[in-house]
């Protein structure tokens, strides 16, 4: 006889919409809620969770940011919760910041001290 045990990780979407400005960058976006933690499944089905954690992803840059748990939890009950800043840690960032071309207006990231488009100097 087999058995098909297995941890697996899992992630779960929570339907929140929120607009705000992105602490790590400053434009507006959107926060997009969701959860994960490890799943012991038997014949592909899962049987236990364990290691919730939320997490919170802006829009914009794409930052992730780790949520608290009481705050998690009201979301995904469904209550009208704003999310403060406090209420965020740092998780991962793929932002590096965008530095604008006063001449031509072309973007480059900040290791740049002169446009690579036009030659002019980067303020």
């Amino acid at each position: 006889m087999f058995f098909m045990i297995g941890v697996m990780p899992f992630n779960k979407a929570i339907p929140y919409m929120f607009s705000c400005v992105c602490p790590k960058c400053g434009r507006m976006c959107q926060y997009e809620v969701f959860y994960s933690g490890n799943c012991l499944s038997l014949f592909f089905i899962p049987v236990f969770r364990w290691g919730k954690q939320y997490y919170v992803r802006s829009s914009c840059c794409g930052t992730v940011y780790a949520l608290e748990k009481s705050v998690g939890d009201a979301i995904a009950k469904g209550e009208n919760i704003i999310i403060q800043n406090s209420d965020l840690t740092e998780v991962n960032s793929n932002y590096a910041p965008v530095r604008r071309c006063h001449s031509c207006g072309y973007e480059c990231t900040s290791d740049f001290d002169f446009c690579p488009k036009c030659g002019s100097k980067l303020d």
